[in-house]
């Protein structure tokens, strides 16, 4: 029986961090490093083992996390009554929501990664920005192509330049940007994820940006294809859903234990997920999906505009830590122009430009550090402009703001 597809998360050990950031349980405790010592480099494999064999694997002195191998998708974009962006002074209504239009920070020397589905490089949103990509799905390993859309419109909002005189970008002094293709036309998984994670930190990621899920009941489906019962192969899928939450939590630690030791503070922000149907019923709110739930993840729920405040949409996932605006979002079309849509994908970009900006400040006052880095965007967040009545659940801490000063 050569069992199921797992990923493997290894990190050699040299003495020191390891130990300290991981423990000999897994336990954080990064207080106890050793600044001097340059990290080890994590290690993604993947191979077929059986429950039993992946357990005894994970006993193993340099295997952080071991987790079944499960489908990922787009947390794709949900269809909302049509509405012009209310532009003030030029800039989407996102934008001057989260106050980037009066910060005197553009994101200037800060490095943003976008594990998407690529970008449309020559969309004149991109002009001056250097693209570094890499496809970790099926094709040529340099092309970051977008055929999708979803990924342009993304990393539109975090680093787009003014396109025909509306400024899209909440960080438009961005000049250098990592675009990771992790999903192609046939989905991707969570050990692509894992893996494009890993680069993105190993080249310089200040912020990880990241709006995709878990397809739980995909791998529900796959399994039940290669005959395994309905019970086992959700019991199966449950197991995976588990570790791979653990997975994610892992790479977290390993981004602030970098963060630290001769390599630059990084956090990753992730989309809540649209699967709550509020507008069907009150009591239908989907939890936070993976990979956002895992701790230390930056978990963005999605806000619109109204005359009351900024509400809660209908579709966004409840339990995030913070929200973004997210309903009809003008951003770059993959083929030219300018595109609305809506999601906890467009939410995440804009908390992601956010944190550039906060990430630029604290660069500026010699204070750039991960937990300082991650509680300034988090302490960032507020109530104030919300809609009276909303359910702290919905919106986390709030919206998050942009430096002022």
């Amino acid at each position: 029986m050569r069992g199921l597809a797992h990923v493997v998360l290894r990190q050699p050990l040299r003495g020191g961090l390891e130990n300290a950031v991981f423990g000999r349980r897994g336990i954080p405790g990064a207080e106890m490093a050793d600044a001097r010592r340059e990290p080890a480099a994590a290690k993604l494999d993947v191979d077929e083992m059986t429950p039993a064999r992946a357990a005894k694997l994970q006993s193993e002195r340099d295997v952080i996390s071991v987790a079944l191998v499960m489908p990922m998708k787009l947390i794709a974009p949900v269809a909302t009554p049509a509405a012009a962006d209310p532009l003030t002074n030029g800039s989407t209504w996102g934008i001057k929501a989260v106050r980037a239009d009066v910060s005197p920070f553009t994101g200037a020397g800060i490095i943003p990664a976008v594990l998407d589905t690529g970008i449309a490089k020559d969309h004149p949103a991109f002009a001056g920005v250097e693209i570094v990509g890499r496809n970790f799905t099926d094709g040529e390993e340099n092309d970051v192509t977008d055929v999708e859309g979803h990924g342009t419109h993304c990393a539109g909002t975090i680093f787009g330049r003014g396109v025909n005189g509306t400024r899209i970008g909440v960080a438009p002094g961005i000049t250098k940007a990592l675009i990771g293709k992790v999903l192609g036309e046939n989905g991707g998984s969570s050990d692509v994820l894992a893996r494009a994670i890993t680069w993105a930190m190993e080249n310089g990621a200040n912020v990880i940006s990241m709006s995709i899920g878990i397809d739980f009941p995909g791998l529900v489906h796959d399994l039940e294809g290669d005959a395994y019962p309905t019970e086992l192969a959700t019991s199966i899928a449950l197991e995976g859903y588990r570790k791979n939450v653990m997975l994610f939590e892992s790479l977290v630690r390993l981004a602030t234990a970098r963060g630290g030791v001769n390599a630059p503070p990084c956090i990753i922000v992730a989309a809540a997920g649209n699967e709550s149907r509020r507008d069907e019923d009150p009591k239908f709110e989907i939890a936070v999906s993976p990979p956002a739930v895992s701790e230390g993840v930056v978990s963005v729920a999605a806000l619109g505009p109204s005359a009351a405040g900024f509400e809660v949409a209908s579709f966004s996932n409840t339990g995030a830590l913070v929200s973004g605006p997210g309903v009809g979002v003008l951003s770059a079309n993959k083929d030219g122009g300018l595109v609305a849509m809506s999601g906890t994908s467009m939410a995440t970009p804009h908390v992601a430009g956010v944190a550039a900006l906060w990430a630029e400040k604290l660069t500026k006052n010699a204070q750039f550090r991960t937990p300082l880095f991650s509680t300034k965007v988090l302490g960032s967040a507020t109530e104030d402009g919300l809609a009276a009545g909303f359910a702290p659940g919905n919106v986390g801490g709030g919206i998050v703001i942009a430096p002022l000063n």
